[in-house]
């Protein structure tokens, strides 16, 4: 599982190192693609699949499904990490994202966010109140 949140910063080359204790998860391959609310999405390689093809099966006649697989298939680019650690992440996903130096990589369970640091800090002002007040009515898919 992908848990935590940490501060790597964003190289002069479009890299940024991924926590460490995440490498051997990903060593095989992941996707990078764009993300909920700007962000970009981390997937090790089977759990993009196992998504694109879930995504894939749905309705082509529903307009936003069909935006949707387009978005994420579209924006997706397959990587390695480097011997550091490190992944080469594209301009366009550095604009859709906001990234400057400072970024943030959150974990969310199966796949890692890569947010802008002032963007996340945003996000989390916006939405702790939310979280602390969540009812488990308004979660019932989660809870």
């Amino acid at each position: 599982m992908f848990l935590g949140t940490y501060t790597p910063k964003l190289d002069d080359k479009g890299r940024l190192t991924l926590p460490a204790k995440y490498r051997d998860a990903l060593a095989g391959g992941l996707m990078v693609t764009k993300g909920q609310d700007h962000s970009l999405a981390v997937y090790p390689r089977e759990e993009f699949e196992t998504l694109a093809r879930r995504a894939a099966a749905a309705s082509r006649s529903n307009p936003e499904a069909r935006a949707f697989v387009r978005a994420l298939a579209a924006g997706a680019d397959e990587q390695r990490p480097d011997a550091q650690g490190r992944i080469t992440l594209s301009p366009g996903h550095r604009r859709y994202a906001g990234l400057t130096k400072d970024c943030v990589v959150v974990g969310s369970v199966d796949f890692l966010e890569i947010w802008d640091a002032q963007a996340w800090n945003a996000y989390s002002d916006e939405n702790e109140e939310a979280y602390s007040q969540a009812r488990s009515d308004s979660l019932s898919e989660i809870l």
